[in-house]
């Protein structure tokens, strides 16, 4: 029985704005008869249920009878307006059901059912009610594109059969709705698109959209191909780069690599296109560079990434002015059915609901379709700066990749799919029907179109592999910084707005800033110190952006970014942003509260890092181990990024950890996930122990042309508190970062005959340790950089210690969870002869810190007491 539809009235068309005069839609709803507009109102609201989308069939609409005149009382020859004028080109409601037919429920059809803005479902409704302005995108060049493109799958299938390829067959119209996309984007003067997708059709888009040599991509196929060693990636794991020329003009579209993680690359994605339009020399912002996301049906509706990336760009700071996402949907995922039900009505795009996209779904064996499909989409995101979304459907004619045997699971899907003809055959005898057949044998000419493409894929030419090094931004020169220039930032930082009230926490922090601007010898906090290598960065043109939860304010109320006029008269009114204010030659600086998110804020700032290379990006976990649910941007595009594909990023990763018997959950940054992850010079991992190291090594980072990400241990709230880890001036006046620190107790290296090397806080309770208990013969250092480790730097440390019997390592974690395991046999190969190596650690454990602040520091004192030779009370 068919699914009965809802036609209530849509009262706001009595309102409808006059719309984009070239569209020559008529305010329909000022001139129709009640019933009539309710006609027209169903099928905008409900025609895509019943359109025709499936190209298997499988996946029913709604009964069309359900948009029938009859049901809304009407007859053929029933009029539509009173005075008997014309709606969309009809008189008659016979006419009229015909043409909201073809509109709405042909192979085109629009569901806005989450569109909730009246304007821009009125917007919607009227380009696809127009027939202006579109032109014809079928015929003979179409079906060569498709040709060409069902050709690459067949030439690949026959040369290397085994291969694992994730054809585009029973899709293959996704090329020319790309084609149609960037020729829409050059025409609203977009300058750059830059794209993620999945594996699926992926090779296909490299050859055929961003010409990557035919011969190129058979050597990844092919295992006698040299030199292999040059594939550091699979191919449809790969990138690319390419300048396409249009009828408007010249457009960049860059594709992202991206790993077997399908959806992660769309946060990258979002990451670049912002990096491009919020660079110094952008001034089109949204129009200069946009997004076109593709992604497969089940992951887009499965993977959570998706509802977070959605959710992120939607607020200031992670906003790109709305992405295209192109949905390659074939109703399955893997080997589990995820067809499209128009009776529910549940599709896999459901989620874009959240921001309230509208979803043009298009039938993939429609290809003439592709073109208005496009115009709809890219003039949407230009006018709202909002999300839409094409859903392409189609099926898998191989099943999931080439060695899939897709009728074991999918029986009745193969079924139909063997028998179906493709799409290149199907478009080819739908033109001959119509007249419009190229040659008076289309089979020749198809089979002729396939031959030429094969033979030009075979061809031998390859391009020169470039060189993997990425290349490097020129960036200043760092110096140091003077006294008066010190003197002179604190100034331009604090130099608030007249009738500004600031909090008494931040007059009292302005206050301390000035002390110690004024007096080399004054101590300086991590705060001050923080903000001033920024402004230092700032005033040489490099600019600064943080984002992550509570960055603003920071979690230990530690940075300060952002301070509030405590007498606005609004809610979180006005604001002073004190590394705003350096002056007209400065750079950038931005600092967003993220939404409650870590994988794909983290994503975004990893994609933000690689296209701004001239940039400090910066994202900081409000924990250390929130940094757990970004674990796949940490595994497989920050530490092997470079590596993989070439690009470099030099993004840094604040990690607020230590041991405070605060739990489990809020104590470790699991250094030692870190540390395997290293590998040559992939990573630059650190643990600074003072405010001075704080400082030089943002500095460092920011001004180093050698691009690598950095992940740093950052204190918590005792740490920050720490008044003996607050440098004094001078030590940022000179000096650079040191990736080791020597003994600062002022000993005698002839007594040493231990040494404990440790890292971050746990240094200052050994001191103290030690001057309680007299140790003169115990020399403590500090391991500032675990990775690259300082060999180097160790080795002659040590030597200054002819006496050494016994080096320690000391961790606050536990043994299974800190940096032992990394630094074993680095310091086994620096141990002096004669010395033992030890550790001292906290037993191996499960889950990590205690949550008991007693049963901390008792643990913490027979840690220290162990660290330093004591013995330990009852022990």
């Amino acid at each position: 029985m068919p699914t009965t539809l809802s036609h209530r009235p849509s009262w706001w068309l009595r309102d409808r704005i006059r719309l984009d005069a070239h569209l020559g839609a008529a305010p329909a709803a000022a001139q129709a008869r009640p019933d009539v507009q309710r006609f027209i109102d169903a099928h905008r609201q409900q025609g895509f249920r019943c359109a025709s989308l499936d190209p298997l069939g499988v996946a029913s609409p709604v009964d069309a009878r359900c948009l029938s005149p009859e049901r809304f009382g009407l007859l053929p020859a029933d009029t539509l307006t009173a005075d008997g004028s014309a709606l969309l080109g009809a008189r008659h409601v016979h006419s009229l059901d015909q043409r909201l037919k073809a509109i709405y429920c042909g192979s085109l059809a629009l569901d806005c059912s989450g569109v909730r803005d009246e304007t821009r479902r009125a917007w919607l409704h009227a380009w696809m009610e127009s027939a202006t302005g579109f032109s014809h995108s079928g015929g003979k060049a179409l079906l060569d594109r498709l040709i060409q493109v069902q050709a690459w799958e067949h030439h690949v299938a026959r040369h290397f059969p085994h291969a694992k390829r994730f054809s585009l067959e029973g899709c293959e119209a996704l090329v020319p709705l790309l084609d149609a996309l960037f020729e829409e984007a050059a025409a609203h003067r977009i300058d750059e698109v830059f794209m993620g997708m999945p594996h699926r059709g992926r090779v296909n888009v490299l050859v055929n959209v961003l010409g990557m040599p035919p011969a190129e991509a058979l050597g990844h196929f092919d295992p006698e191909a040299r030199p292999a060693e040059l594939h550091h990636d699979l191919i449809y794991h790969l990138g690319g780069q390419r300048v396409l020329a249009t009828r408007h003009g010249e457009i960049s579209v860059t594709l992202a690599h991206n790993p077997s993680h399908l959806q992660s690359v769309y946060p990258v994605v979002i990451g670049m296109t912002h990096a491009c339009q919020t660079r110094p020399t952008s001034r089109r912002g949204i129009g200069e560079a946009m997004a076109v996301v593709l992604h497969g049906d089940a992951a887009f509706a499965g993977q959570g990434v998706v509802m977070e990336t959605l959710a992120m760009a939607q607020k200031p700071g992670y906003s790109v002015g709305g992405a295209v996402h192109v949905i390659i949907n074939n109703q399955l995922g893997f080997t589990e059915p995820n067809m499209m039900n128009a009776q529910a009505p549940h599709y896999c795009t459901d989620v874009t609901r959240m921001v309230d996209a509208p979803v043009l779904r298009i039938n993939a064996d429609a290809p003439e379709e592709m073109g208005r499909a496009a115009r709809i989409a890219l003039t949407y995101r230009m006018a709202f700066g909002a999300d839409v979304v094409i859903d392409l459907i189609g099926y898998r004619r191989l099943g999931h990749s080439e060695h899939d045997v897709p009728s074991l699971s999918s029986p009745r899907m193969y079924a139909i799919t063997e028998l179906k003809p493709s799409v290149v055959d199907a478009y080819g005898a739908a033109l001959a029907s119509a007249g419009e057949a190229p040659h008076a044998d289309m089979g020749a000419y198809i089979a002729s179109g396939r031959s030429a493409a094969s033979d030009a894929f075979a061809h031998k030419a390859v391009r020169p592999h470039p060189p993997r090094t990425a290349a490097r931004p020129s960036l200043p020169q760092i110096s140091p910084l003077s006294r008066a220039v010190l003197q002179a930032t604190v100034s331009a930082m604090t130099r608030l707005p007249e009738g500004f009230e600031a909090h008494p926490l931040v007059l009292a922090m302005i206050q301390r800033w000035h002390l110690m601007a004024a007096d080399e010898s004054a101590c300086v906090d991590w705060c001050f110190a923080e903000n001033v290598a920024y402004a230092t960065a700032l005033k040489a043109g490099i600019g600064v952006r943080i984002s992550g939860l509570d960055v603003r304010r920071g979690t230990f109320m530690h940075r300060q970014a952002v301070w509030y006029d405590q007498a606005a008269a609004v809610i979180d009114g006005s604001e002073f942003i004190p590394l705003q204010h350096l002056g007209a030659d400065a750079a950038r600086f931005d600092i967003f509260n993220s939404v409650l998110s870590e994988e794909a804020v983290l994503g975004f700032e990893y994609g933000y890092s690689v296209q701004d290379q001239r940039s400090l990006a910066i994202w900081e976990a409000q924990f250390g181990d929130f940094v757990n649910g970004a674990q796949v941007f940490v595994d497989q595009y920050i530490s092997a990024g470079e590596e993989k594909w070439g690009c470099s990023s030099a993004l840094v990763l604040l990690l607020p950890h230590g041991h405070e018997g605060v739990g489990p959950e809020h104590s470790s940054a699991h250094l030692g996930r870190f540390l395997a992850l290293c590998a040559g010079d992939n990573l630059r991992v650190a643990s600074p122990s003072t405010s001075a190291q704080w400082f030089h090594l943002l500095r460092r980072q920011a001004f180093s042309d050698v691009r690598k990400p950095l992940v740093v241990m950052t204190p918590k709230a005792a740490f920050y508190k720490e008044a003996a880890s607050h440098s004094p001036v001078r030590h940022l006046l000179a000096g650079e970062f040191r990736p080791v620190l020597d003994d600062a107790g002022g000993i005698d290296p002839s007594a040493v005959t231990r040494a404990v090397l440790c890292s971050g806080k746990l240094y200052y309770d050994l001191e103290r340790a030690r001057l309680a208990g007299g140790l003169s013969h115990v020399a403590l250092l500090r391991l500032e950089q675990f990775h690259p480790f300082p060999h180097a730097e160790l080795r002659r440390l040590l030597q200054q210690y002819p006496r050494l019997h016994t080096l320690a390592w000391a961790q606050e974690e536990n043994k299974n969870q800190g940096a032992w395991a990394f630094v074993r046999d680095e310091l086994a190969a620096l141990c002096p002869p004669g010395a033992t190596l030890e550790e001292v650690a906290r037993p191996a454990t499960a889950s990590g810190a205690t949550s008991s602040h007693a049963v901390h520091l008792r643990e913490q004192r027979e840690l220290v007491a162990r660290a330093v030779g004591l013995a330990v009370e009852g022990g």
